[in-house]
């Protein structure tokens, strides 16, 4: 009787540990779920309507970018765009644009950030750019007020410009 009760004990202690593993496939599971927490946080305060910038560009330029994303309600309603630096060889029509909000995404292949909500930004770090990976280099950081502003991943042995993931310099409550 006791190497029953012993057996189905250890067995139910083996269940719950396999059973909890899923969160060991992302990288900075804690800070993820911390940051995630204030941006839940952040939604509820700010009736989730904010603005945050994407900044990038490449290491082989002079020039850098940046997307402004304005989220009113939980709902893009407007996309700008412009290069910043040394950016003579770039068209003058192409310096900067916006998109409002029936127009989101009409500005295909521009460079610019792709229009998402951090709600989508959140669900992309925990789906995709934070899971382990053997041959990669994860990146995360919670630098604005705790809600997230690197978050990705480059995979081993690249050369350049190999990040995939994003880059967020600033979130603000939309006034």
């Amino acid at each position: 009787m006791k190497n029953r009760f012993f057996l189905i004990v250890l067995l139910f202690i083996s269940i719950l540990l396999f059973s909890c593993s899923s969160d060991d496939d992302l990288n900075y599971q804690n800070d993820f779920d911390t940051s995630q927490k204030a941006w839940l946080n952040f939604k509820d305060t700010s009736n989730n309507s904010y603005k945050y910038v994407v900044h990038g560009g490449s290491l082989f330029t002079n020039y850098r970018w940046e997307t402004t994303l304005t989220i009113s309600g939980g709902k893009i309603i407007q996309r700008d765009f412009k290069y910043t630096g040394k950016t003579e060889n770039i068209p003058a029509d192409k310096l900067s644009w916006t998109e409002n909000e029936n127009e989101i995404n009409s500005h295909e292949f521009s460079g610019a950030a792709s229009p998402l909500t951090l709600d989508e930004i959140y669900d992309k770090a925990k789906t995709q750019w934070l899971i382990k990976r053997k041959n990669a280099k994860t990146y995360f950081e919670s630098a604005n007020n705790g809600l997230l502003s690197v978050c990705g991943y480059v995979e081993n042995g690249c050369m350049d410009d190999c990040f995939t993931g994003i880059t967020i310099k600033d979130i603000v409550v939309l006034e």
